[in-house]
């Protein structure tokens, strides 16, 4: 991934070796990985159209890496492809190094959907715990897990709230530690904030970074926001509109965090402006 030419001063930015703790097998392995996608859906009437076109890239181990692009260009029908929800017509996917429908250990996988769905008769604790009931993992056990995962995302006082008790940004959390509650090595996010303020989503994005810091998850995550991409990605996919190709591939070499010191600042608002720039271009005849 190269970075944008007109942002060449992001490039003089380097961030330092992460930290990575002991990694399961095959750690050097990307997290993800598409090669030559493609995808088509069926309308109503019985016709064929191309919603995906010829894919690539990876999700390096340890990293975030941010899809975005206009409204039916194929984001989250990627997203759903790594979760094995959605076969491509064409091409190869590979998650944690194993091809799909060959034995990929879905138990190190987490989704957080766009929506949290939340079960309104269930506590925050017992959503998060609902994550490890499909597993051997014991009532008791389950219930100490869910507990740490909400006072993980700062919680704690919280944990017999019902949904319909909790503000929109707490629900979020919840969503989130129940994603993040099984422990996974890989966390497929579809627009998880963009139901929030500006000030909940800003809140949500620190929590996230927090949580990657301590737990260097990889993270692929779709979103319309070039400014969330900007924030908290390592690479940021650029997708054209329908049928989706990928047509810019974009390192951020901004160091963390990006907002609040005016050199950072700085950076991530020439980033956003060049890639905005790039993308009204792209939605142009």
């Amino acid at each position: 991934m190269q970075p944008l030419p007109d942002v060449k001063e992001a490039a003089s930015f380097t961030r330092p070796a992460p930290h990575r703790p002991t990694a399961p097998a095959g750690a050097d392995v990307p997290a993800i990985s598409f090669s030559h996608i493609h995808k088509q859906f069926t309308r109503s009437d019985g016709t064929r159209f191309d919603v995906l076109r010829d894919v690539s890239f990876d999700v390096p181990n340890g990293e975030i890496v941010a899809i975005v692009g206009p409204s039916g260009s194929g984001k989250t029908t990627l997203l759903n492809m790594a979760a094995g929800l959605v076969p491509p017509d064409r091409g190869r996917i590979a998650v944690m190094g194993r091809e799909l429908g060959r034995d990929v250990d879905w138990s190190r996988v987490g989704y957080m959907f766009q929506d949290d769905r939340l079960l309104p008769w269930r506590t925050a604790i017992d959503n998060v715990g609902l994550a490890l009931e499909a597993g051997s993992t014991a009532r008791g056990a389950r219930r100490r897990r869910a507990r740490a995962g909400l006072e993980m995302v700062g919680l704690k006082d919280f944990l017999t709230a019902y949904p319909h008790q909790l503000s929109g940004g707490m629900r979020s959390r919840v969503a989130l530690a129940r994603s993040l509650v099984v422990e996974p090595d890989l966390l497929l996010m579809d627009e998880p904030f963009s139901r929030l303020d500006a000030q909940t989503r800003s809140t949500m994005h620190d929590e996230l970074l927090r949580i990657h810091a301590l737990r260097r998850v990889s993270i692929l995550f779709v979103t319309h926001d070039v400014e969330e991409a900007v924030v908290l990605a390592d690479h940021i996919v650029m997708l054209s509109p329908r049928p989706g190709e990928v047509r810019r591939q974009v390192d951020v070499n901004v160091p963390q965090p990006r907002l609040g010191k005016p050199e950072t600042t700085e950076l991530v608002a020439s980033l956003r402006a060049s890639i905005t720039e790039f993308g009204s271009q792209e939605m142009l005849p």
